[in-house]
């Protein structure tokens, strides 16, 4: 019997890897796991190039729990250690010195993972007293580990006789959640189930047939994981099928993906994984926990920011990296030009795929582009390597659902909609039912409108004026038509300055003079009498700041224009008019149906027209 001291140069390292190292105590199943993961991978190596000669077997790792005797055992079938190997991986702690890493790590756990042996040390945030026996693939004779959770401990030979490593954790009070069946289902199907071996726990009732072809039901393994996910086999051997198994594997109750992407690189980093394209609804909901990280098929987390760039947020799937740095507890991300190469990468894939189904099947891709227009405009916005790349293929949808690409739309509303400063101007509406009225009268001019209506949409309107020389976006009913693009000729109005004067003071009495701007225009004797409209500074600047801003332009009040048809017959003959009272009337008429039309007449002024409106009309 050997005894000793583990060398970590302190009483309180234990106390230390308990309260400190990791966030969560469940994650000592997962460092326990892979590690004897990582056994049985290695004897896998050492037999593929000739070192160990013996039958390797079916390699698996088995998860065992004793309630009664408050234990659990992690058992693998690999390479086992022998006494002087159990000595260096063990005993010596792989740190310069508990010193230095209680300086470093006592408040904030950083550190890149494989600087530090402590992944078996996880085992004593929950454990009293834990026990490894081992036997190595060598022939030498086996050996118990024991340590209680100060640096004493104790190593003894054994009578084990089949190679492999059992750890055995002997439970502490405070920990004694871990001992129930279900908390540990569950923590090894959040970070276990899609290692590369064989993970048992537990057994379960199968009904499978006896030598005599008799059905008998029968107590077999279960085997938690898949070691074989779709992430790490070739593109070319996988079916579309395959690929929506796998989702469903991962999200069992989300609605069909609309299509994937398989990353599969190896220089300059090793980076493997599918991201899905889910149908995203029209809504600005960024859930930051749909994408997985992998470390060789070891989960880490969900909490991916920085790996993949901000707008991939709205995807879901796998990625697996070993080469992704993460601090010695493997639950948080660290700060690296890896990571940025990374996340540059899965954008420039991205990118291409989308540019590729654009190119392939161009009618396919305009279906599904409401569902992830979204998604393209917020990469556009927060990615300008990004926006390079889609502006190939993003597309814009007029009123017409119709779709062209930028270049597309700019050199078909060239001709007409380019006014007398050479500036092109793109008409846009938000909502085609609400401003149908302002959509119509650009129409009749033999105008086009687009349709942008997303949440994101005056951020990307703001950019592409940016991006687009010589242009400028407005919504169609921010002005009189004939003022948002202006040419050279101008229609002459039938109302003179003075009688437009007289005019104005009967509608002034209706209008709150703080929100409303009243202004007389020479338009089409077509067009209303009195239309609402907008400016498209202010309101964008508000559309905008609902996303996420100052708050500064949020509190200013809403400011509109009326304006006032002075070739319309109506307000023509409203002069004629001969009673204040019937001039009032009438303007008070012509401003609520304008408000109607805008959809700002509510409450008791909505009553007041209907009966209003019923009365003339007897």
């Amino acid at each position: 019997m050997q005894t000793g001291k583990i060398n970590v140069q302190t009483e309180n390292i234990f106390p230390i890897i308990k309260k400190f190292l990791y966030s969560d105590h469940e994650i000592f199943l997962r460092e326990l796991v892979a590690n004897a993961v990582d056994a049985t991978q290695k004897l896998k190596t050492l037999a593929a190039i000739g070192e160990f000669k013996g039958e390797t077997g079916l390699m698996q790792v088995r998860i065992s729990l004793n309630k009664e005797n408050k234990t659990i055992t992690i058992s693998d079938n690999g390479i086992g250690m022998t006494e002087n190997e159990v000595e260096k991986y063990i005993n010596q702690v792989a740190f310069s010195g508990a010193k230095e890493f209680m300086e470093t790590y006592k408040d904030k756990a950083q550190g890149i993972i494989g600087h530090f042996g402590l992944g078996f040390y996880s085992s004593f945030m929950v454990s009293k007293k834990v026990e490894i026996i081992t036997k190595s693939y060598k022939d030498e004779p086996a050996v118990k580990w024991e340590c209680n959770g100060t640096p004493e401990y104790t190593i003894t030979q054994h009578d084990k006789n089949t190679r492999g490593t059992d750890v055995i954790l002997h439970i502490a009070e405070d920990s004694e959640e871990f001992l129930d069946e279900n908390r540990l289902n569950n923590i090894l199907k959040k970070y276990c189930r899609f290692l590369p071996v064989e993970i048992v726990f537990g057994t379960h009732k199968e009904k499978i047939k006896d030598e005599n072809g008799k059905e008998i039901e029968k107590e077999v393994d279960t085997v938690i994981n898949i070691t074989q996910p779709a992430w790490v086999k070739a593109p070319a051997t996988l079916t579309e099928e395959d690929y929506k198994n796998f989702y469903r594997e991962l999200y069992p109750f989300a609605e069909e993906p609309l299509f994937h992407i398989h990353l599969n690189v190896d220089y300059p980093f090793n980076l493997t994984g599918i991201l899905y394209f889910p149908k995203i609804k029209n809504n600005f909901e960024i859930q930051k926990n749909k994408i997985q990280l992998y470390c060789n098929q070891v989960y880490v987390t969900d909490q991916v920011e920085g790996v993949v760039p901000e707008f991939m947020m709205l995807l879901q799937g796998v990625i697996d990296s070993p080469d992704i740095p993460l601090n010695v507890s493997r639950s948080y991300l660290q700060s690296d030009s890896n990571v940025k190469k990374i996340a540059a990468y899965i954008s420039k894939k991205v990118a291409e795929k989308l540019d590729e189904m654009y190119k392939n099947n161009r009618d396919d891709f305009e279906k599904k582009w409401d569902d992830i227009k979204l998604f393209i405009e917020y990469g556009m916005l927060t990615d300008d390597k990004f926006y390079e790349r889609a502006v190939k293929f993003a597309l814009l949808k007029n009123t017409d659902d119709k779709y062209f690409t930028i270049d597309e739309y700019t050199d078909k509303i060239k001709p007409i909609q380019t006014d007398k400063n050479k500036r092109l101007v793109f008409l846009y509406a938000s909502d085609v039912k609400q401003q149908d009225q302002f959509i119509d009268t650009a129409k009749e001019r033999g105008y086009d409108v687009l349709l942008f209506n997303t949440p994101l949409s005056p951020h990307l309107i703001s950019k592409l004026e940016q991006k687009i020389t010589d242009s400028s976006f407005v919504r169609v009913d921010a002005d009189t038509i004939d003022k948002l693009i202006q040419k050279d000729e101008k229609l002459p109005s039938k109302l003179n300055e003075s009688e437009q004067q007289t005019l104005k003071k009967f509608f002034e009495t209706h209008v709150d003079k703080e929100k409303y701007s009243i202004q007389f225009e020479s338009m089409s004797e077509n067009e209303m009498p009195v239309i609402i409209t907008q400016t498209e500074f202010m309101r964008r600047m508000k559309e905008q700041e609902a996303i996420g801003g100052s708050g500064f332009y949020g509190v200013l009040p809403e400011m509109y224009n009326l304006v006032i048809n002075s070739n319309h017959k109506l307000v023509v003959d409203l002069l004629k008019e001969t009673s204040d009272e019937v001039k009032n009337n009438k303007a008070k008429q012509l401003i609520d149906l304008a408000l109607l039309a805008k959809g700002l007449l509510q409450g008791k002024e909505l009553t007041g027209f209907i009966k209003r409106s019923v009365e003339m009309i007897k």
